[in-house]
Order: structure tokens, then C-alpha cells, then sequence
């Protein structure tokens, strides 16, 4: 069976390097995007099986990004796993209500974080 792919949505280079590599260590392929333009078009164009989501991203925020996944047939599918600084009361649910299947608050529990994936991956 081939390796899940992840496609990690981050603006943030130093993060976004670690999260490929602790992804990359636990056997996915991973693929990157640093603003929302470049997330929806990879999404698009790699079909990644899950994808984790900045939520606070130049060009298109994470939200929209979300919003415009879930309003595409050939994406509505993927599951999304928003990462976000913002912890306040509603942010999950707000995450939710944009079409997050998850949320992870940061900084990231790779532990908690590995059992999201796990559990919606197919």
C-alpha cells in the first residue's frame, strides 16, 4: 500500500519544516504550501489524502481555504485537520462550521496530533 499524503498548509517556514519532517518520520509523503492560494491549487492538482491547515495564512486565510474546498466536488472529500495559535472559546467550532474535520491548537502535540490523522485517514 502506498504512503498517505499529507499536504501541510503553513506559513510559518520553520514550522512548516518540522511538521514534514515528524510527518515524513512517520512514513507520509508530505507535500507544502505557504500561503492559501498555493494550498487550494495543490489541493487540487495532488488530491492529498489529508490536509493540515493554518488557519491564519497570507492570500486566503484558512477559513476560506476550508470554505472553498468543501464547495469543490473534487476536494469536498478530504478531510482537514486545521492547526491554529487561536485556542479561544468558538474556535473550534468555528473551524468546523468553515469545514475542518479537526482542530490542533499550537503549538502542535505530535502525539495528539498523530491520532487525528490516524483516525481520519481512510
Amino acid at each position: 500500500m502506498n504512503a498517505p499524503q499529507i499536504l501541510v498548509v503553513e506559513d510559518n517556514p520553520t514550522l512548516c519544516d518540522m511538521i514534514r519532517r515528524r510527518l515524513e518520520r512517520r512514513g507520509y509523503h508530505v507535500a507544502t504550501a505557504s500561503d492559501g492560494l498555493a494550498g487550494l491549487d495543490r489541493a487540487h492538482t495532488l488530491q492529498p489524502d489529508l490536509i493540515l491547515l493554518d488557519m491564519s495564512l497570507p492570500v486566503i486565510n484558512g477559513w476560506n481555504v476550508a470554505s472553498r474546498l468543501r464547495a469543490k466536488p473534487e476536494t469536498r472529500a478530504i478531510p482537514i485537520i486545521a492547526i491554529t495559535a487561536h485556542a479561544m472559546r468558538g474556535d473550534r467550532e468555528r473551524a468546523l462550521a468553515a469545514g475542518c474535520d479537526e482542530f490542533q491548537t499550537k503549538p502542535i502535540d505530535f502525539d495528539e496530533l498523530q491520532k487525528k490523522i490516524e483516525r481520519l485517514l481512510p
